[in-house]
């Protein structure tokens, strides 16, 4: 009676160990909620990884999590370093980290007035030097990164471990701006030959290693590792009850009327889950364009397409999911699904929780 992720075990993990396999120096991604498979679990499976490093060929050394907060889910559960990728700020949780916990962060650094604060409180901080790049988010312009440099020297303060890209997804290529960000480190003259990359293709990478035969490059990975083969993923959700209606007949919180004759399906899976909150995809196709309208106009006569299947048609919300729950409208002559039924639900995993997580 729940909103469930059955990973195929296996196959999940012959994916796994063949990413990192081709990625040498990898770093994965736990953030957020793990991408639907929590931190904690990602955090185990890539101190599994670190362990099949023979295999591989690659030991996972290094783990990425988003924030300060998520250090704790995955430092019991990971044995290696941790790098936080939101940008160390001299307020807030950045300033918590257990004393305990502390020689295994690795910081990110994006203003020179932060790597100063930062290493004024902590001497011995590691971290690494974020790079503004064409996504304009976090980072250090050339002139930035060069008065780093210049402070570090002067100061004699502890250099970074690396330099940081996080590059856009909706490039055709991102050779040619990371090519001019590692000049740019060569040309600032910092004390390191480390480039943690972010969204460069197996091509791009190899094209970069062979240019900078002196630099090493680690691509920090999340989604590629955790849901690159959707195959091994399945989300199920329970039937837990089925109504009849005819045309007329109220239902619902808000006490909607059914259209026609059919049945109210009520399934497991809710707003509670993420089910109906939408994340916003920023694709901007002219086929994108056509069912964002087409979805308005559904929702404009009291019609919304769920995200549930039954035998492989999606059906449609009877009204708005509650919390843990949804009610479906199953029209007359489709087939209906019986109580304690399982059925399948199409999800954004990185902004949907499970009640269970099953790997077999």
């Amino acid at each position: 009676m729940s909103l469930t992720l059955t990973v195929d075990g296996p196959r999940w993990r012959h994916h796994l160990l063949s990413t990192v396999s081709a990625n040498p120096g990898i770093v994965p991604v736990a953030k957020g909620n793990g991408y639907g498979l929590t931190i904690g679990r990602l955090a185990r499976r890539a101190q599994w990884l670190d362990d099949h490093a023979e295999e591989t060929g690659s030991p996972v050394d290094l783990l990425a999590v988003g924030t300060y907060s998520e250090l704790e889910q995955a430092a019991s559960r990971f044995d290696g370093d941790l790098l936080v990728l939101t940008p160390w700020r001299p307020f807030g949780v950045a300033l918590e980290v257990p004393e305990a916990l502390g020689g295994r962060v690795v910081h990110t650094v994006s203003r020179l007035a932060d790597l100063t604060a930062l290493l004024a409180r902590e001497p011995r901080a590691r971290y690494v030097l974020e790079q503004l790049t064409s996504m304009r988010r976090h980072g250090m312009t050339r002139r930035e990164l060069q008065e780093s440099a210049d402070v570090i020297r002067r100061e004699r303060l502890r250099p970074p471990v690396g330099v940081a890209q996080h590059l856009p997804l909706n490039s055709a290529s991102h050779y040619g701006e990371a090519s001019r960000l590692v000049n740019d480190v060569v040309a600032s003259g910092l004390e390191t030959r480390t480039v943690f990359v972010s969204h460069l293709t197996l091509d791009e990478l190899a094209r970069l290693r062979g240019a900078y035969a002196d630099f090493t490059f680690r691509p920090r990975i999340g989604t590629e590792l955790w849901l690159g083969d959707r195959a091994a993923l399945q989300v199920r959700a329970t039937v837990l009850d089925v109504h009849e209606v005819e045309r007329g007949d109220v239902f619902g919180y808000r006490a909607r009327s059914a259209p026609k004759h059919g049945h109210i399906v009520v399934v497991s899976g809710g707003t509670a889950h993420g089910i109906g909150l939408e994340a916003p995809t920023g694709d901007q196709s002219l086929k994108a364009r056509a069912a964002t309208l087409a979805r308005g106009g559904l929702d404009a006569v009291g019609f919304v397409r769920s995200p549930f299947s039954i035998d492989g048609k999606l059906r449609l919300f009877a009204e708005p999911p509650h919390m843990q729950a949804s009610m479906l409208f199953v029209p007359s002559g489709a087939r209906v699904p019986a109580v304690g039924e399982e059925i399948a639900v199409r999800v954004r995993y990185t902004a949907t929780g499970f009640d269970r997580i099953v790997v077999t």
